[in-house]
């Protein structure tokens, strides 16, 4: 094509991607050629001269802010539930904190008091499950990729990397378009959508529309918090920079470099442990009392110092001979932050909605790792304990909806650490299987309002129960929430039974609990494989999809941990419960008909789509899992 042609056609392109000056210059010729006022000058020898201002508008349903877990999973609801979705990351990879920039582990209701999970399902699990099968090596590298196949294989769902939404354009008080710059590009990229979803933890976005947050510690007073402070202040919990260590096989000396801050261990709490520092040292942490986003710099460059401090005393101080081999194989150049802004919405969660198991209406979410808020001065106060461990949990809370959206921007909800809570709440929900919890229903809600042209408050005061029974459909968990869909025909069976029963009862399969809850059993366990289930109806009734919840175990976590750790609560491995070869049958006049197989399946909730067709019975035939001697059924749905 003539370069004449070229720009000729992509003067055409407005709604795609126009080559303009930047601001003050006029408007180049058709050809590129900067003319008297300015644009792109074509010198001699091929040389050029000015700057192309690259711009994109794009139009969406939702725009959704932030890569991280929480992002993932209210990009991928959202998409899945009918909303034209894009996901703007402002990093080279996906995964926030968890991805191999940073590699902190997705922790959630990882350990309740006790030791015990009460795992995440849903779309999380769907992702930590992806990546069992396709990365079983444990390669932090690999794993950004596989978040990176996950969210490029859906459906009605965009991925723009490496851009960061800057600037809110508001329209009578609401959000009209993401001003994002893509610096990879030096594009400017204009995203209009009708929700938007910031799941970014800083919240740059939200923070340029006016939505009103909060930063630093509330006091006792306010919300009856014990373990808040007495006055509040500014404090914020800090961004940690973490390492890890490989024995070469070999002596390997240490120098510390220039920039070395020395560690004393003489004035250091009891509570600052090395136990495990090959895969890292949580507490180099540094927090602020002011504006901890605008002194990120300066704190990255204080937390490299700490972090090459502490290993110049694991390697030269003598206390640790086992080092002697071990070299820093990597050491993170992006701190991971713990806290900044709190964006305010209808409903504060606090201290003593958790400890009191407050039971929320609109329940969407939960979580249940401890009151773990880390010492205010970090690392910077070497006395003081890395972090109090308030208090841990017996059992899950809830997480409201009211706290997912704005007050007072009406197109703006949120997801993750910067949700509407106070200081101290937020130090048990910011683990990120907890934030990708709320991020799955925020998506959903998202799609609702999308669907319903609606807000997100409405959301909340006329389709609550729609938002929770699509959410329950998909997977996800809502403590003392079961479901009670009213379109689903597997509630209508006269009678379901089980070909062999070892625990349980085949009748659970549709008492609306997706799992075994406070030692309250809610599932069929088979006696040995092949085994099936059957629900059958006195009347013919019109089927086209079924839905399955099987077994993963959800009282082991199966999240990468950089020790690969394997115990009773923790498998590094595809659980060995879950259901590997599964097909489907429909009894029409008498003859039974295949409806579907799948023989590697990777999922908890498995789904077969067939022809419409009017039958007696189904039966589910279970006939392999990944290891386990039987298979255990926790839902059953049929739908028309």
């Amino acid at each position: 094509m003539k370069r004449r042609d070229f720009f000729k056609k992509s003067a055409k392109q407005a709604l795609t991607v126009s080559l303009v000056p930047l601001s003050g210059m006029a408007a180049a010729g058709e050809d590129g050629a900067r003319d008297k006022e300015g644009g792109i000058q074509e010198l001699a020898n091929g040389e050029k001269s000015g700057v192309i201002h690259r711009e994109k508008t794009l139009n969406y349903d939702v725009a959704v802010i932030g890569g991280g877990m929480a992002g993932m999973c209210a990009a991928v609801s959202a998409a899945r539930n009918g909303a034209k979705t894009v996901l703007v990351q402002d990093r080279p990879v996906l995964g926030g904190n968890a991805s191999s920039e940073i590699r902190v582990h997705v922790n959630g209701v990882t350990h309740l008091k006790g030791g015990k999970p009460e795992r995440e399902t849903g779309v999380i699990e769907e992702l930590l499950l992806h990546n069992r099968f396709h990365n079983p090596q444990e390669s932090y590298p690999v794993w950004d990729h596989v978040l990176y196949g996950f969210i490029t294989a859906e459906d009605n769902l965009d991925l723009i990397m490496n851009t960061q939404a800057t600037k809110a354009e508001m329209d009578n008080g609401r959000i009209k378009a993401a001003k994002c710059w893509q610096q990879t590009t030096e594009t400017t990229i204009t995203i209009n959508a009708d929700i938007f979803i910031d799941c970014s933890g800083d919240g740059l976005l939200a923070a340029t529309a006016g939505a009103v947050y909060r930063t630093g510690r509330e006091g006792k007073a306010e919300f009856g918090e014990k373990y808040a402070p007495d006055e509040p202040d500014g404090w914020q919990m800090g961004a940690s920079l973490m390492l890890e260590a490989k024995d070469m096989g070999r002596p390997m000396p240490f120098e510390a470099p220039h920039f070395t801050i020395p560690f004393d261990p003489e004035i250091a709490h009891k509570g600052r442990k090395f136990n495990n520092y090959q895969n890292g040292i949580w507490w180099i942490e540094v927090g602020s009392d002011d504006d901890i986003i605008g002194e990120f710099e300066e704190n990255r460059h204080k937390l490299m110092g700490y972090a090459y401090g502490l290993w110049d005393y694991i390697k030269n101080s003598g206390k640790f001979p086992e080092s002697a081999n071990e070299a820093l194989d990597w050491v993170c150049s992006l701190p991971g932050r713990r806290e900044s802004r709190r964006f305010m919405g209808d409903y504060i969660l606090k201290e003593p909605d958790m400890l009191g198991y407050k039971q929320f209406e609109d329940a969407v979410a939960y979580g249940g790792w401890s009151l773990d808020e880390h010492n205010p001065g970090g690392i910077e106060d070497l006395k003081a304990p890395p972090s109090f461990f308030h208090e841990h949990f017996h059992r899950v809370y809830q997480i409201p909806y009211r706290s997912l959206y704005s007050k007072n921007v009406p197109n703006l909800l949120f997801a993750g650490r910067n949700i509407s809570q106070s200081h101290i709440a937020l130090s048990s929900s910011r683990v990120m299987a907890t934030c990708a919890t709320m991020g799955q229903a925020v998506g959903t809600a998202a799609a609702i309002c999308i669907a319903e042209s609606c807000g997100p408050r409405e959301v909340y005061k006329k389709h609550l129960n729609q938002l929770q029974e699509q959410l329950l459909r998909d997977d996800a968990f809502i403590p003392d929430r079961p479901a009670r869909d009213e379109k689903d025909l597997a509630r209508t069976a006269d009678l379901i039974i089980g070909s062999s029963t070892s625990s349980g009862d085949a009748a659970l399969l549709t008492d609306g609990w997706s799992r075994d809850f406070l030692d309250v059993v809610h599932h069929w366990e088979s006696e040995g494989l092949p085994a099936n289930a059957q629900l059958e109806w006195r009347e013919p009734v019109l089927l086209r999809k079924i839905e399955i919840k099987c077994d993963t175990n959800v009282r082991r976590n199966i999240l990468m941990r950089k020790d690969s750790k394997v115990s009773k609560t923790f498998t590094n491995t595809v659980p060995e419960e879950l259901l590997k070869t599964i097909s489907v049958e429909g009894r029409v006049k008498g003859q039974w008909v295949s409806l579907g197989k799948l023989d590697k399946n990777k999922r908890r909730l498995i789904k077969f789509t067939f022809p419409p067709q009017r039958f007696t019975a189904i039966r589910i035939n279970l006939e392999e899992t990944y290891g386990a001697a039987n298979a255990k059924l926790f839902e059953v749905r049929c739908y028309a």
